[in-house]
């Protein structure tokens, strides 16, 4: 693997076939309550400028299980916050710290920060891509389903950071791959790109979600108006209507079709109450799955940092 991760689109198959084979081993012992200090005498900056729930609590969690210590750093309250050069802040935490992990807007500041520091850094989500909550998606479809390749994924709603990095990492692990979108809120132009430029991807856009829900082993939605989009939810409402996980749609897919959300979830809007419901033991076990999917990446990248 690469010294960071920065981005899905970095990664090969085998880098995320390894990542997943990691997380399930990890998995295994902290279920088995075997302790090993992996990352013993380790530190990790955690450098928040969006708002976190689980992404803190996992990656903070997940180092102390791993034997390491957090440092949460809200962009508010440090330098960065007050303008500080991006460049400045990471050659300072390079000599403090053993490994980097942001939250933050731009995936420009993301690839920055690891362009001036020798120790990993980990993207927690841009508003391009969310590398770690999509491979906490594939350990858990592929929990349930034993395999990715030859599965259908398919994504309903706006073509934000979470369709971005689903659409990459389902068809790098060989998955076929159908998104539906309103007009207007495609995927990134850099991500369509990569999905039409192998002739193996097994890739489509639709309009609706009729469309692109037949045949779904596992279907995966968003919130309509992401964190920072908050103005835009009355116009997003509008362009959204019909864009929702609701029993006539999952009656459209294969019998045992999994639903994925990655939390917060507005019931009634991108999904009805009795469809998540019908299928919380898969998005909890989802959620807890950024644990697990986030201490291998912590394992793999920092144990030689």
């Amino acid at each position: 693997m690469k010294k960071d991760l920065l981005k899905l689109l970095d990664l090969s198959r085998e880098d995320i076939t390894t990542i997943l084979n990691t997380a399930d081993q990890l998995k295994y012992e902290t279920k088995h309550s075997i302790h090993r200090d992996y990352l013993k005498g380790k530190t990790l900056a955690m450098i928040f400028e969006k708002n976190s729930t689980r992404t803190r609590v996992s990656f903070e969690t997940g180092m102390f299980q791993l034997g390491g210590h957090a440092l949460f750093l809200s962009g508010k309250e440090s330098q960065i916050g007050r303008g500080e050069p991006i460049e400045d802040t990471a050659r300072v935490l390079d000599r403090y710290c053993d490994g980097i992990m942001i939250r933050t807007f731009g995936q420009d500041e993301v690839e920055e920060l690891a362009r001036y520091t020798t120790i990993p850094v980990i993207n927690g989500l841009t508003d391009f891509c969310h590398p770690c909550q999509v491979l906490a998606d594939l350990l858990t479809v592929r929990e349930y389903k034993a395999v990715l390749e030859g599965l259908k994924l398919c994504y309903i709603g706006d073509g934000n950071n979470m369709a971005n990095s689903l659409i990459v990492g389902g068809l790098k692990m060989g998955m076929e791959v159908a998104v539906a979108c309103p007009e207007g809120y495609d995927p990134d132009p850099q991500v369509l790109d990569f999905a039409r430029s192998d002739p193996a991807h097994k890739f489509s856009l639709f309009r609706t979600p009729r469309e692109a829900a037949p045949g779904a082993d596992v279907i995966v939605t968003d919130v309509w108006a992401s964190m920072g989009q908050e103005e835009e939810k009355a116009v997003r409402e509008k362009a959204f209507a019909g864009y929702q996980i609701n029993a006539e749609l999952m009656a459209l897919t294969n019998p045992g079709c999994m639903v994925q959300h990655c939390l917060p979830a507005h019931r009634g809007e991108e999904i009805t109450a009795e469809v998540f419901e019908a299928h919380a033991q898969e998005i909890f076990d989802e959620a807890e799955n950024r644990l697990h999917a986030q201490k291998a990446v912590m394992y793999l990248l920092m144990k030689e940092a």
